[in-house]
């Protein structure tokens, strides 16, 4: 399955001194295509009908809310459109194989998609909020992640290998949670270019709350204030 080209143009990567530096390195990954393995299965999940009122930019947490640590910024629409492929590990006019293994396609609007980040400038390893409007419950997510273990995506002849593995999800009050280790490994390795991601979702109502500890290289997250964030993000949500 091919992930479509975004109309949207803009830097890559996250942050605010170290926003730029990150963007290089994500594009090394998300430019190229990765390779999904699985068994794709029939599912059917249902459709979700409750609905939160509130814009998803205002239910981003504040800047003040992210660990001292991590500088934060909102990404404007065009940014956040790009980052989102960083978070899947599937950029757009990516080609993924098995079928069924691609994420669903996401929106970009203004009340679609709102994406916060917080750079650690020492680190390189960024925190970042992503909510999203969606019609399917996170369920589907759960059901394609098991199905679709390691995928290959290509792009421009690059290929990257996508690995996700699920967790024990966070114990949050949310309609639903699960928790993912997700690495993105470009077909030639070179220190300092795989991808490692820890995230926690969570969703209430029609509202998908997504926090992701990224990184490059093997360094362990800093799951206390992925869980310190992930909170904050949840609880404003549920206050709509």
């Amino acid at each position: 399955m091919t992930v479509p080209n975004s109309t949207r143009r803009g830097p890559r990567g996250f942050g605010l001194s170290g926003w730029v530096s990150l963007a290089a390195s994500a594009m090394l990954l998300t430019g190229c295509a990765s390779t999904v393995t699985g068994h794709p299965v029939g599912s059917g999940p249902s459709t979700v009908t409750r609905h939160v009122a509130a814009q998803l930019s205002t239910l981003l947490p504040d800047p003040a809310q992210f660990p001292a640590e991590y500088e934060a910024v909102v990404l404007p629409a065009e940014a956040a459109a790009q980052a989102a492929g960083d978070l899947t590990g599937v950029g757009r006019g990516s080609t993924v194989q098995p079928d069924g293994c691609a994420p669903p396609a996401q929106q970009f609007g203004s009340n679609q998609t709102a994406i916060a980040v917080g750079t650690d400038n020492q680190t390189r390893a960024t925190m970042t909020v992503e909510l999203t409007r969606t019609g399917q419950p996170l369920s589907a997510l759960r059901d394609q992640v098991k199905r679709c273990r390691q995928v290959h995506v290509s792009r421009a002849g690059a290929t990257t290998t996508v690995t996700t593995d699920l967790q024990a999800p966070p114990p949050i009050d949310a309609d639903d949670t699960l928790a993912l280790r997700r690495t993105v490994a470009p077909q030639v390795s070179a220190a300092g270019l795989t991808q490692s991601m820890q995230t926690l979702t969570g969703q209430i109502a029609d509202v998908r709350i997504t926090v992701t500890y990224m990184t490059f290289g093997d360094a362990k997250p800093d799951t206390a204030a992925l869980d310190e964030l992930f909170t904050a993000a949840v609880l404003k949500v549920k206050k709509g």
